[in-house]
């Protein structure tokens, strides 16, 4: 098991940027694929972008493609989700989530079931 801490959410503008990290602890951090999910208030958790162990392959739902960048540093123990050009629709609060998963083009990635340790969120909000 890994214990997962998000930082860097905020109250932002259209436009702006923003850096989330996650900070792991417990568990061999490098043994885990990461991965971001958001949820807008009302809505389901909706996957937001995924990344392997070794940091070689990166996922991204359509709506991030082009503005958000997942990274890692296994050894700082931390994944990051770098956000470009918000938009009031990124409004959500953001969790980071870790998994002992194979990740290779597909949809199972996308169920947040697949994940078994998660943060407790970051919000960010992007005003207009």
């Amino acid at each position: 098991q890994v214990q997962l801490v998000e930082s860097g959410g905020g109250l932002v503008q259209v436009g702006d940027s923003l850096r989330l990290s996650c900070a792991a602890s417990g568990r061999a951090f490098s043994d885990y694929a990461m991965a971001w999910f958001r949820q807008a208030s009302g809505e389901e958790r909706e996957f937001v972008s995924a990344i392997t162990w070794r940091g070689n392959a990166a996922f991204y739902t359509d709506s991030v493609k082009g503005r958000f960048t997942i990274s890692r540093d296994n050894a700082k123990n931390k994944a990051y989700l770098q956000m470009e050009s918000l938009k009031p629709e990124d409004t959500a609060i953001y969790y980071c989530a870790a998994a002992d998963l194979v990740l290779y083009p597909g949809t199972h990635y996308r169920n947040p079931y697949k994940w078994t340790d998660w943060g407790q969120g970051t919000q960010v909000t992007v005003s207009s």
